[in-house]
């Protein structure tokens, strides 16, 4: 066998595995330890996120700030959404709330995000945001999303 064929049956295993396993959680492990893949399922982080495409995140971000890209469960979804920090609050008594943006969408998600929703951080690198772009389809395809 040629090796670029080798190299093709691999990959086309790793998608295959990649996109069974997407049915059973939202994220899927790379490494025991922080770090995950989530697969992008909609387009309201365009630019800097496709449908499809896998992003690497950290569980258990340490300190957030503004212009971190966060995985949350929110409020008024059954699904953890992809999104961007755009502002930082306190509330009366204190706790940091979170306002939090699709880079694609006019105007923020319609609640402020309490740090106990917030599973993880998108992972940057010097190009920027850690993504494989369109990897995640074939989870996306599997779910029928």
């Amino acid at each position: 066998m040629k090796l670029s064929t080798i190299i093709s049956i691999g990959i086309l295993c790793f998608i295959l595995v990649a996109g069974i396993a997407g049915i059973y959680s939202q994220s899927i492990s790379l490494i025991s330890g922080n770090t995950e893949m989530n697969v992008v399922a909609s387009g309201s982080m365009e630019p800097t996120f496709h449908r499809g495409d896998v992003v690497i995140v950290e569980n258990n971000p340490g300190k957030l700030n503004v212009g971190d890209i966060v995985v949350y469960n929110p409020t008024w979804y059954n699904h953890s959404i992809i999104h961007r920090i755009i502002g930082i609050k306190k509330s009366s008594k204190g706790e940091l709330l979170y306002e939090i943006k699709g880079d694609n969408n006019p105007s923020p998600d319609p609640y402020l995000v309490k740090r106990n929703q917030i599973i993880s951080k998108v992972k940057i690198d010097n190009n920027g945001p850690e993504v494989i772009p369109k990897l995640g389809y074939i989870t996306l395809w599997v779910r029928g999303v």
